[in-house]
């Protein structure tokens, strides 16, 4: 089973985007549904988004 992981500023609720290692992304209020991404991908976004 995947493990999905949520920001801790989400802490409380239950508006937010959780990520799965190695699964993607979705929409807390979704779970069913997610947005495949690559490790690749997610690598460069998570480097555009600390410069």
């Amino acid at each position: 089973m995947p493990v999905w992981r949520k920001s801790s500023y989400s802490a409380n609720s239950n508006d937010c985007v959780e990520v799965g290692r190695r699964i993607g992304i979705r929409d807390s209020k979704a779970p069913s549904a997610h947005l495949p991404v690559s490790s690749a991908a997610w690598s460069a976004f998570l480097r555009s988004v600390k410069a």
